[in-house]
C-alpha cells in the first residue's frame, strides 16, 4: 500500500506599507485528501514582514489527528509568500516659525510640525535645515527644511521609509525685530 501524498501551502497576502507587520497563520491543503475523519490536528504556519518587500510565509509544524497513521502520509510543505507593497502617505511638514528682540546672536529654531497627513505606525520623522536658516539682525529670514527623512524603529536598526511618503515641506519665518532703545537723561 502507497501511502496518500498531501501536499500543504501556506497561504500567501500582501498589503500597502502601514508601519504594521502582515502576517497570515492560514493555509490550504494543495494536493491529495485525507481519507474519512482522518487529518491534520493543527497546523503552524510563520512569516511577517512590516517593510516594502516580500518574506516567506512558512509551514513550520504540523501535528496529525489522534486517529491519523503518519505511515499512512506522505505529508510536503510549500510556503507562500508575504508582500508588503509601496505606499504614497500624503504629508506636509511646515519649519517652525520664531521671533524675538535683537540681542546680538544668531536666531534659529530648528523644529517643525506635520500640518497635514500622519506617519505610518513606528514611523518617525527627522528633518536637516539650510545653513541659511538663521538670522542675526533686524529683519526677516525664511526657515526652511532642506530634508526630511521617515524612519521606521529606532537607534541602529531603523530603517529608510521615506519613499513611502510624498512630502511638501513649507518654510517658517524668522523674524528678529529691533531691540528697544531706552534714552535717559
Amino acid at each position: 500500500v502507497n501511502p496518500v501524498e498531501i501536499e500543504l501551502t501556506a497561504d500567501s497576502a500582501e498589503k500597502v506599507y502601514d508601519g504594521t507587520a502582515l502576517t497570515k497563520d492560514s493555509y490550504k491543503i494543495t494536493k491529495g485528501a485525507f481519507v474519512g475523519e482522518e487529518g491534520l490536528k493543527s497546523v503552524t504556519v510563520e512569516g511577517s514582514r512590516t517593510l516594502v518587500g516580500t518574506a516567506e510565509n512558512k509551514i513550520t509544524g504540523y501535528e496529525l489527528k489522534d486517529n491519523t497513521k503518519a505511515k499512512n502520509y506522505t505529508i510536503t510543505m510549500k510556503p507562500g509568500t508575504l508582500e508588503v507593497t509601496k505606499a504614497e502617505i500624503a504629508l506636509k511638514v511646515k519649519a517652525d516659525d520664531a521671533e524675538r528682540a535683537y540681542n546680538g546672536e544668531a536666531l534659529t529654531k530648528h523644529s517643525a510640525k506635520i500640518t497635514e497627513g500622519d506617519l505610518a505606525t513606528g514611523d518617525r520623522i527627522v528633518y536637516t535645515y539650510t545653513d541659511d536658516s538663521t538670522i542675526t539682525d533686524a529683519g526677516t529670514q525664511a526657515n526652511k527644511i532642506a530634508s526630511v527623512q521617515i524612519l521606521h524603529g529606532e537607534g541602529a536598526d531603523a530603517k529608510d521609509v521615506t519613499d513611502n511618503y510624498s512630502i511638501k515641506k513649507v518654510d517658517g519665518t524668522l523674524t528678529v525685530t529691533k531691540a528697544p532703545v531706552t534714552v535717559t537723561t
